[in-house]
């Protein structure tokens, strides 16, 4: 039989994962093919 802890620690790590990559900003940027995404810019945003 298979352990339920071992259960819960695989798949809370699969579900933390997938929280992970889901909360990545780059995700909503469309980048065409050859281009670099733009960089964050560390300091202060030009005014």
């Amino acid at each position: 039989m298979i352990d339920n802890f071992a259960l819960a620690i695989s798949h809370g790590l699969i579900a933390l994962t997938v929280w992970r990559l889901l909360r990545r900003p780059d995700l909503d940027r469309e980048v065409a093919p050859g281009e670099t995404a733009p960089r964050k810019r560390k300091g202060r945003p030009l005014a």
